[in-house]
C-alpha cells in the first residue's frame, strides 16, 4: 500500500511540472506565446526574446499573415497576447464581435502610406484611377482620412476615424475605390494607379515608406500598435515583464536604427 502510494505521488507531481511548462495562458507556465505579423512585430519580438530569457521567460511568437486569427486565438486562449494591431482596428474589433480584448501597452507607430508602382508623384494620380485600400474599418477609415488630408477627396467628417467611402462627399477625380484585406494590397501595385498600404505590409513586400510612399502620415500618427491580451491575464507577470521590454531603451534604439523612420517609436 505504501508502495501504492507513493507511486500516485509521483505521477502526480509529475502531472503538476508538465502543465506549468505548458503555453497558450497558464499563468504559472514561463513560457509566454505572441502572435504577430512579420514586419515589424515579429522581428522587434525577436529583439526582445534574449532579454527575457534571462528572467526565465521563453517567448514563442507566432507569425500571422492577416489580422483576425491573432485576436481570435487569443480569445480562444491558445495564444497569451498579441502585438500587430492600433487602437482603432481593436476597438472596431471588440464592437464587433462582442469581445473585450484589452491593451497592455504601446509601442510604436507605423505611418501609413500611399504607394504606386505607375506614378513618381502624387500630382500624376490621373482621373479615374483605380485605387485599392484595406477592406477593414479600421484601416479603411486611416487610408480615407490620409486621402482628405491631403485634399484628393473630402469626407464629411475629416476627423471621424470611422469613415467610410459612403462619408465621402467630393470626389474630384472621381477615383474607382477597391477594398482588399490588408496582406493583399501590395499585390495589386502592378495592376492599380494607387495603393494605400499598412506598413508593416509595405515593408515586407520590400517598400521604404520614408522614400517609396507618395503620401504618408507624419509622426503625430494616433494609429500606434498595441501589445494586447484579455483581462484575464493582461495582469500576469510574464505578460508585463514583456511589456516592460518592448518599451526598453534597447528596443527604442532598434526600432530606430533599424527602420530609419519607416518605424517610430511610441513611448
Amino acid at each position: 500500500m505504501k508502495k501504492l502510494i507513493a507511486v500516485l505521488a509521483a505521477l502526480l507531481l509529475l502531472a503538476g511540472c508538465s502543465s506549468s511548462s505548458s503555453g497558450g495562458g497558464d499563468a504559472n507556465s514561463q513560457k509566454l506565446v505572441v502572435a504577430a505579423t512579420a514586419v515589424p512585430h515579429a522581428e522587434i519580438l525577436k529583439q526582445v526574446k534574449p532579454i527575457l530569457a534571462k528572467e526565465g521567460i521563453d517567448l514563442e511568437i507566432k507569425v500571422f499573415a492577416d489580422y483576425v486569427q491573432p485576436n481570435t486565438q487569443v480569445l480562444e486562449k491558445s495564444i497569451d497576447a498579441n502585438y500587430f494591431q492600433t487602437k482603432p482596428y481593436l476597438d472596431a474589433f471588440n464592437r464587433e464581435r462582442g469581445t473585450n480584448l484589452t491593451i497592455v501597452t504601446g509601442v510604436h507607430i507605423e505611418p501609413f502610406g500611399a504607394y504606386s508602382h505607375k506614378l513618381k508623384s502624387i500630382d500624376q494620380l490621373p482621373e479615374g484611377a483605380t485605387v485599392t485600400l484595406p477592406n477593414d474599418p479600421s484601416n479603411n477609415s486611416r487610408a480615407l482620412l490620409l486621402l482628405a488630408k491631403h485634399g484628393i477627396i473630402t469626407l464629411k467628417d475629416p476627423s471621424n476615424e470611422l469613415s467610410t467611402l459612403k462619408d465621402i462627399t467630393a470626389n474630384p477625380k472621381q477615383l474607382k475605390f477597391r477594398e482588399l484585406e490588408a496582406a493583399m494590397l501590395p499585390r495589386t501595385l502592378d495592376e492599380v494607379d494607387l495603393a494605400l498600404i499598412n506598413t508593416n505590409y509595405a515593408l515586407a513586400a520590400g517598400l521604404n515608406p520614408t522614400k517609396d510612399a507618395l503620401l504618408i502620415e507624419n509622426k503625430d500618427s494616433p494609429y500606434v500598435n498595441y501589445l494586447v491580451a484579455r483581462p484575464d491575464n493582461k495582469d500576469d507577470p510574464r505578460i508585463q515583464k514583456l511589456a516592460k521590454a518592448l518599451t526598453s531603451p534597447e528596443i527604442k534604439a532598434f526600432i530606430e536604427q533599424k527602420y530609419q523612420g519607416a518605424v517610430l517609436p511610441a513611448f
